[in-house]
């Protein structure tokens, strides 16, 4: 090695890989007795891949467990109750909506099927935690929004932005102006993801494919967080990947207060996953900002440079489940939540169809 390289710890190589580090460093660590304040509900889940594996390691965290599982392979269902201690496994989603002992549901399958499902669980009266992109467009989500709000459901985005406690913290100072007004906020996500078999999830059209439903989401809910209100110009350039997919975006946004967001969002060249917001009185950046627990405030008076810790990473979905806990026992921030994701909602309906990105459920 030359003379004076350090060597670095190797980042983790995707977002999973991240996640499972995450919850491994706070494994058997006493569970942080503020996250579930509010009464626990009973949680079954539909699906059973990476991000209900991480929910039920999550809830392991605190001793909890998941009461029922639907999945369209009952084997796989049958595997997933068996790792998880899983009281139920349902043959069929209609039979998890009827049963009178689940609370909550939370829908981890893939963009497309996410209404569908959000319809069964809203109209069973279920409480609902729906994984990114909670829908595939403004209309769905206002559709699912009007079920829960005729059910007295409460429906919640699943989105770690809007449940880290590092940007609950972070907004908190905001708000009682120590830094200033919000001018601009730059953010980066970029994935690399071989095109090789193109019916991938990530670039196949069929499943809801490319970089905006898929990571684009989080670099529009920060943006949109700390800004005062909803952008009103939006404009961008893209790249569609053969399957028609957006592959590349470079994306600028205003609010009427001047407030700007520009974000590059890519599926095809790695990127940091960085967010600056650049206030008045200081800057504030965010690495690695789906999940973080840590961020930079750099002051603009004299250059000080300030730590901010808040929550863990490891505990991301526990955010999640426990705001939408809180949300059902009456928190109005924690239902609030959902105004942000629609927001997002039709800011991402407005690219995709500027852009020509249209999902065969959006031609029917």
């Amino acid at each position: 090695m030359a003379e004076g390289i350090v060597p670095e710890k190797a980042a983790p190589l995707d977002a999973a890989a991240a996640a499972k580090e995450a919850l491994n460093e706070v494994e058997g660590e006493p569970f942080p007795a503020d996250i579930y304040v509010a009464p626990q509900l009973t949680w079954a889940v539909i699906g059973c891949g990476v991000i209900a594996n991480q929910m039920a390691a999550s809830l392991a965290l605190s001793g909890r467990h998941i009461y029922g599982v639907a999945n369209r392979t009952r084997e796989k269902a049958e595997a997933f109750a068996a790792r998880y201690g899983v009281e139920r496994v349902y043959g069929t989603v209609e039979e998890l909506y009827r049963d009178p002992r689940v609370d909550a549901i939370y829908i981890t399958t893939p963009h497309n099927t996410h209404i569908r499902y959000l319809r069964g669980a809203l109209a069973a009266g279920k409480h609902v935690l729906c994984e990114k992109s909670i829908t595939l467009n403004s209309e769905e989500l206002d559709e699912a929004r009007a079920l829960a709000h005729e059910s007295s459901a409460v429906l919640m985005d699943a989105t770690t932005i809007l449940h880290m406690p590092l940007y609950q913290e972070l907004l908190r100072r905001a708000n009682t102006g120590e830094f200033g007004t919000m001018n601009l906020a730059q953010l980066n996500f970029g994935s690399y993801k071989e095109y090789g078999d193109l019916t991938n999830r990530f670039y196949n059209i069929g499943l809801a494919g490319g970089a905006m439903l898929d990571i684009g989401v989080y670099a529009l809910s920060l943006m949109r967080l700390f800004m005062a209100s909803q952008p009103t110009e939006v404009v961008s350039l893209a790249n569609l990947a053969s399957t028609g997919v957006d592959q590349t975006s470079g994306i600028v946004c205003r609010n009427d207060r001047g407030q700007m967001g520009v974000l590059s969002i890519t599926l095809h060249s790695k990127q940091p996953k960085r967010a600056v917001l650049s206030f008045d009185n200081c800057y504030v950046e965010v690495t690695d900002y789906p999940r973080a627990d840590t961020a930079a405030i750099v002051w603009t008076a004299d250059g000080r440079r300030e730590e901010v810790h808040a929550g863990r990473s490891g505990y991301a979905l526990c955010y999640e489940i426990a705001d939408l806990e809180r949300a059902v026992a009456g928190d109005a921030q924690a239902a609030g939540l959902l105004d942000y994701a629609a927001d997002v909602m039709q800011i991402m309906t407005r690219l995709r169809r500027e852009w020509g990105v249209v999902y065969p459920e959006e031609r029917a």
